[in-house]
């Protein structure tokens, strides 16, 4: 039977606040002294060039994007307006996941992205539109749920041009409720 989980369309939002903000605080102490990789120094460096050269060497850009981003949310005069709030919205994205399961179901499908599949580097480009792909699997995440998420070609086996925009299959994802792995 088709559902409603009202608060979802907030997840995109609500998701990549929490995500940076404990990627933030987590990722804090890669400082290449205690934990992650050092970095070489010459002999007139100090401890800010050892945590900088470091963290640059040794995270990526995505995640040195998100532990900027998060590190904004968290910040004063912030952390109430962003983060606090997408805490609650973790929190009413959870309780409509709970209603649904209370409710009689025993699982929810649904699909894992918007589309089908992209070609490989096909968006890198545009990395909104990359986050935007999450759209349906961050409210499981923000609601600690068991998924997976398989992919599935049209029936007949393969996938024509009109059936999934160039033949690459679309995403399917089987949720559980919590606790409920097997």
């Amino acid at each position: 039977r088709e559902i409603d989980l009202p608060h979802a369309g907030h997840g995109i939002a609500a998701y990549y606040l929490v995500a940076t903000a404990e990627a933030s605080s987590n990722l804090a102490r890669f400082d290449g002294v205690r934990y992650g990789r050092r970095a070489e120094l010459g002999q007139e460096d100090g401890l800010l060039e050892l945590y900088c050269k470091s963290r640059s060497e040794g995270l990526g850009p995505e995640v040195q994007k998100r532990i900027m981003l998060g590190t904004y949310a968290l910040s004063s005069g912030y952390y109430d307006a962003y983060y606090n709030t997408a805490l609650k919205v973790r929190r009413l994205i959870k309780q409509d996941f709970e209603a649904v399961f209370s409710a009689g179901c025993n699982a929810v499908l649904m699909p894992s992205s918007p589309g089908p599949a992209f070609k490989l580097g096909e968006k890198t480009g545009d990395p909104l539109a990359l986050y935007l792909e999450d759209i349906y699997t961050v409210g499981v995440n923000l609601a600690g749920l068991p998924a997976i998420t398989v992919p599935v070609l049209p029936a007949g086996g393969t996938a024509g041009a009109g059936a999934s925009g160039g033949g690459l299959p679309v995403g399917l994802q089987l949720i559980g409720p919590a606790w409920q792995e097997d």
